[in-house]
């Protein structure tokens, strides 16, 4: 049996000298891309990167969609064969908004939350390069602005047949129960929620532990909202979405950007303990779930705490 003695030697040689093996070829880190029909992936990275929001830094912009372009093309995947009328969550900085106009035949709502200073409606203006011709082009993105944990969703009951909750559920504060009863309320039955957000039980975090290395987000100059609150693992997702209702269609982790684990520990000493679970150790999850159950009526246990009894089960 390895000893944890060698592990934490091994984990200081990979930081002075790395080591031979990555994080992808040990485990199953990377799946493939869902390209859209007809595009490469250095074209479809061009096209992204050419997208700049009025007002937004460019180079901000540049750097963002180069570090998660594969977490965008990944949740354009779990949608590219839907149609209908889709509200997207947390639109900008539109990414993943671009995918869905260009290659999707989903009709599009947005919503975005600023701060309590704007408006319930808020117009943004985008430059992009047009994929196939090149041709500089601009266009406008009307969104719906609430903040999702204190106002009723300004959508009717029943209206949309996909939702997008992308990268949001980690940076909720209160009750991420309230937030997606709301969500399921606006779906149409059998509609399709589309879920992603950081996982906590990544590779990364697991060599961060073993070095010592604290696992928990920063305080954020951008406030409490700025910040991951609250991380999630498959398991937790697969529990309080089946307890609200949902049944999941598809959901799988993967590697966005430079996987960093061996920057902490040998993740080649570390595979004997983790094979057994290596599909749970990408950096995100990706979740697609359809809304076809009823919902629990209460909080589920093992996400609240110092709630009266009489709120959970």
């Amino acid at each position: 049996m390895i000893q944890l003695s060698k592990i934490f030697g091994k984990a200081k040689q990979a930081v002075q000298v790395g080591l031979k093996s990555t994080p992808s070829d040990l485990f199953p880190l990377i799946p493939q891309l869902p390209l859209p029909e007809g595009i490469s992936e250095s074209k479809l990275r061009d096209f992204l990167g050419s997208v700049l929001v009025a007002d937004a830094p460019p180079q901000e912009m540049v750097n963002y969609c180069q570090h998660d372009f594969r977490r965008f093309v990944y949740t354009y995947g779990l949608v590219s064969d839907l149609s209908g009328e889709c509200l997207e969550l947390g639109a900008n900085p539109y990414f993943t908004t671009m995918l869905l106009k260009q290659f999707t035949k989903l009709e599009l709502t947005l919503a975005n939350y600023f701060g309590d200073q704007y408006e319930d409606r808020v117009v943004q203006g985008i430059t992009y390069k047009d994929w196939q011709s090149g041709e500089n082009c601009s266009l406008q993105f009307e969104s719906r602005h609430f903040n999702i944990e204190n106002e009723i969703f300004p959508f009717s009951d029943a209206q949309f047949d996909v939702v997008l909750f992308c990268e949001i559920v980690e940076h909720l504060l209160m009750n991420p129960v309230a937030v997606l009863k709301e969500i399921k309320r606006i779906l149409k039955p059998d509609g399709v929620l589309v879920l992603t957000t950081p996982n906590v039980s990544r590779l990364e975090n697991v060599s961060k532990m073993i070095a010592g290395v604290n696992i928990y987000d920063p305080y954020s100059g951008y406030g409490p909202y700025g910040r991951h609150n609250r991380e999630y693992n498959k398991q937790e997702l697969f529990l309080l979405l089946d307890y609200l209702g949902f049944t999941i269609d598809a959901m799988f982790t993967a590697d966005v950007h430079e996987n960093q684990a061996n920057n902490y520990a040998a993740v080649s000493e570390l595979q004997p303990f983790l094979k057994y679970r290596e599909q749970d150790l990408g950096q995100y999850i990706f979740v697609r779930a359809l809304n076809n159950k009823e919902a629990g009526k209460k909080k589920p246990a093992f996400l609240y705490r110092s709630y009266p009894a009489d709120e959970l089960e």
